[in-house]
């Protein structure tokens, strides 16, 4: 009898083991393997189902605070205690459901049970995405499937829930079968069920890419950020490193931002002359004292007049007082009128001192269709990003250790909602893609002394099901989880009764 525990103890912590090495690997990190985050999963479910209520917390508590570190480090911001605090109380969280799963699997169904884990996990990864200020950037299973693009079709109608229902359902079911001594007899109505979902859901995905139409229109875009040159340039200037702007620094930061400026529109001029219609900055491309951004601005205006381009850009706005700056995104038509200014809805945690905008979208009617703005990490929050456009314009400025996930992040927007997404990025990956998440262009900054993103790109978007419907399936597993807990407790009552 003592061998026989010690052998199924053993084979338990293994599953564990194999959980959390996966798991490390599972999130949207510079370091993520896509299919770990499909099979992570399993292994922990195999540890808590079989173990105590209180061995699975210390499971979660483990799983959760590797998986932190390594996703923390891979962003090269360990040191930056805050985030890893914070990341570490996100992860805890999002490890609920491997908990709900352990207290309720037994008292349901078999097929009812495989679906208390990924309808919780759908729930919780959608509620932090609405309270916490990280949006999406941490937690969703989907984040890591931006490739797959028959797959990222499923977001078209679900958004990103849709891909992580599906990813998490894999461990409830092959659990299942585990369980059951792989009997097919006794587990054949949940694989045939698992197995026939995804296959329709791949098969959906491929046939909306098939059937895509040939856009009608293109437009060509150029996305710039400046050069390496002239940004050196200007850190050679203006050495201070003051929180606060003094008066007597403002003349020798007004030269030092004049060269960062200036390479700007001289490399916009270049990019009109080669053929493009709208030129795209990175995020704060452009730097300019709050005293002189009338003055900046007539000369942009003037810039789009004279060329007959869109100018959507990326400025910092050097304020004051507090905030010390405003970090914006404005657009000017080849008539020189200003269509949109849109401030950052939502300033990155703890290294962003920003006074944030409404978070209203605009949108502009011109002849290249439907253009919007938003800026950087606020492509992480999709009900920001829920609005109807054809071209969705998010000017951004990453860091080497998250340059790649976070371009990844900003495709699901672009599917969600059924529009070309432009995504002009500094110290970063920059992309351009469909609405259907096809890559019709990247360029990384760290590869070149002078970024630049030219790309042809369809002038008219496509309706999505998300955006007439928004979360519902997300609200719907939501009410799924509470709803079979409620049938759980029902049945334990009537057992006992």
């Amino acid at each position: 009898m003592a061998n026989t525990y010690v052998a199924t103890s053993w084979r338990k912590y293994a599953w564990l083991a194999t959980g959390i090495a996966l798991g490390l690997f599972g999130t949207n990190s510079e370091w993520s393997i896509p299919i770990a985050g499909w099979l992570f999963s399993i292994g922990l479910m195999r540890f808590t189902r079989s173990s105590g209520v209180l061995a699975g917390l210390a499971c979660v508590g483990l799983s959760a605070t590797a998986t932190t570190i390594v996703y923390v480090a891979a962003a090269g911001q360990l040191g930056v205690l805050p985030i890893l605090l914070g990341c570490l109380v996100l992860s805890l969280i999002l490890s609920i459901p491997l908990l709900v799963d352990r207290l309720l699997f037994r008292r349901l169904t078999p097929f009812l049970a495989t679906l208390v884990f990924p309808a919780a996990r759908v729930a919780v990864e959608f509620l932090v995405a609405v309270i916490s200020p990280l949006g999406t950037i941490f937690g969703p299973l989907a984040a890591t499937q931006s490739a797959n693009l028959p797959l990222l079709q499923t977001v078209s109608v679900t958004g990103i829930y849709g891909i992580s229902f599906l990813m998490a359902w894999v461990a409830p079911v092959v659990n299942v079968a585990l369980e059951r001594r792989l009997s097919w007899p006794s587990i054949r109505a949940v694989a045939l069920t698992y197995v026939s979902v995804l296959v329709l859901v791949l098969i959906g995905g491929g046939m909306r890419l098939a059937m895509a139409a040939t856009p009608p229109s293109l437009v060509r875009v150029a996305g710039i950020s400046a050069s390496l040159a002239a940004e050196d340039r200007m850190r050679q200037i203006n050495n201070f490193h003051t929180p606060q702007v003094l008066p007597e620094q403002k003349p020798t930061l007004r030269k030092a931002f004049a060269v960062l400026n200036d390479d700007l529109f001289a490399r916009s001029r270049i990019e009109a002359d080669g053929g493009a219609k709208i030129v795209a900055w990175a995020e704060t491309a452009a730097v300019v004292l709050n005293e002189d951004f009338a003055v900046f601005l007539r000369k942009a205006q003037d810039l789009a007049r004279e060329k007959q381009i869109y100018l959507d850009m990326g400025i910092a706005v050097i304020l004051d007082g507090q905030p010390h700056s405003r970090d914006i995104a404005v657009l000017v038509a080849p008539d020189g009128q200003v269509l949109s200014t849109f401030d950052k809805a939502h300033p990155v945690p703890g290294m962003e001192s920003l006074r944030p905008g409404d978070g209203i979208v605009p949108v502009s009617k011109t002849p290249y269709g439907r253009l919007a703005n938003v800026i950087c990490f606020d492509a992480d929050f999709p009900r920001t990003l829920r609005t109807h456009a054809d071209i969705m314009f998010v000017p951004a400025n990453d860091w080497k250790g998250i340059e790649h996930t976070h371009a990844a992040n900003a495709v699901f927007r672009a599917v969600e909602n059924g529009y070309s997404l432009v995504r002009q990025t500094s110290n970063g990956i920059a992309i351009t893609v469909d609405a259907y998440g096809t890559s019709l262009a990247r360029t990384n900054y760290f590869s070149t002394a002078q970024q630049s993103m030219v790309v042809s790109v369809p002038t008219r978007g496509t309706w999505t099901v998300y955006g007439l419907v928004g979360d519902l399936f997300a609200w719907l597993c939501v009410t799924g989880v509470v709803g079979l807990a409620a049938l759980a407790v029902f049945r334990r009552i009537g057992h006992q009764g």
